[in-house]
């Protein structure tokens, strides 16, 4: 009976040592997801530029369901509500703008990257704790 103890105290010590790497790479994956969502943005804003000779104010002109946000899940796809970002178009101009995936739901606990922004110029900024380079 005490051997069984020994390997239950054991075994919680591992989980409670492997919990914040797992959590952290949950993170990463979902990080991921909403660069590639604001990747993709950027790319729609681009076509639409060389088709309308200015970038889109609006992100249904884009195709998405929201003026100027919209909800991603893990899997990158828009839903009505939840969600792990709130993806939205802000600074909006005919000549410029900023898009930023704000963490929600679970990722919102990423206090290492936080708020993810990309503008029409390419520039990618974070505002958690942790560098630029290991956000992007």
């Amino acid at each position: 009976m005490i051997e069984l103890m020994i390997v239950v105290v054991i075994a919680a010590l591992l989980m409670l040592a492997a919990f914040p790497a797992y959590q952290e790479q949950l993170h990463k994956t979902r990080r991921t997801v909403a660069k590639g969502e604001l990747q993709s943005l950027l790319a729609r804003q681009e076509q639409f530029f060389v088709n309308n000779r200015q970038y889109s104010t609006d992100l249904s002109d884009l195709g998405f369901g929201g003026a100027t946000s919209y909800r991603i899940d893990d899997d990158g796809q828009e839903v009505d509500s939840g969600g792990i970002y709130l993806i939205s178009l802000t600074e909006a101009a005919a000549d410029a703008f900023t898009i930023t995936a704000a963490p929600r739901g679970a990722q919102a606990t990423d206090t290492r990257c936080g708020l993810l922004s990309l503008t029409s110029a390419g520039i990618k900024a974070s505002t958690g704790t942790a560098t630029l380079r290991d956000c992007w």
